[in-house]
């Protein structure tokens, strides 16, 4: 990312504490892939300079989930579909950034400032609102812990909404960095 090297790291953990999530959830594939692109699109340069075939290979493997996102039959489809749209859309600026640094995670992005600001728009509103429900969400029952609990927790829907909550806030870092 183009900023200060903290909150690039900032940004690699969330993204991996979310992807980590998505993946012990099970059904979250699409989500902890979404979540692996950010980490890997926010590393510093300073530490991995990325070859010229990386871009593209991410524009590649988020436009195939982007399709996937419509062809399946889930609640969250047209979010997904974003969400990979939105990843293939920052890669592909990357990509056609060329720049001293290949326009590694923004550094000198060529992106569309219409576009972004759209994306950064549906991101922004998607946090305002998904994390409004987080919070006023009732509490679950709690349990005496074991293993019980955390097949409770690992289902629960707050968790899915507080992962998609927090990857659409690296959403907003990446975008604002382009």
């Amino acid at each position: 990312m183009h900023g200060p090297p903290l909150v690039s790291w900032l940004l690699v953990a969330l993204s991996m504490a979310a992807a980590a999530s998505c993946l012990v959830r099970g059904e979250a594939r699409d989500e902890a892939l979404t979540g692996a692109g950010m980490a890997v699109m926010a590393v510093p340069l300073s530490v991995w300079e990325p070859g010229p075939w990386v871009a593209p290979l991410l524009a590649a493997v988020f436009g195939c989930a982007a399709v996937h996102a419509v062809a399946r039959r889930r609640t969250h489809r047209l979010h997904h579909t974003v969400c990979s749209a939105a990843m293939a859309y920052m890669a592909l600026s990357m990509a056609g950034s060329g720049g001293a640094h290949g326009g590694h995670a923004g550094h000198h992005a060529a992106g569309t400032p219409a576009l972004t600001g759209v994306l950064l728009l549906y991101f922004a509103g998607y946090v305002l609102l998904s994390g409004t429900r987080v919070v006023a969400a009732p509490a679950h029952g709690t349990a005496a812990g074991g293993a019980a609990a955390a097949v409770r927790l690992r289902h629960s829907p707050e968790v899915a909404v507080a992962c998609r909550v927090s990857m659409a806030l690296g959403m907003v870092a990446m975008l604002l960095m382009m």
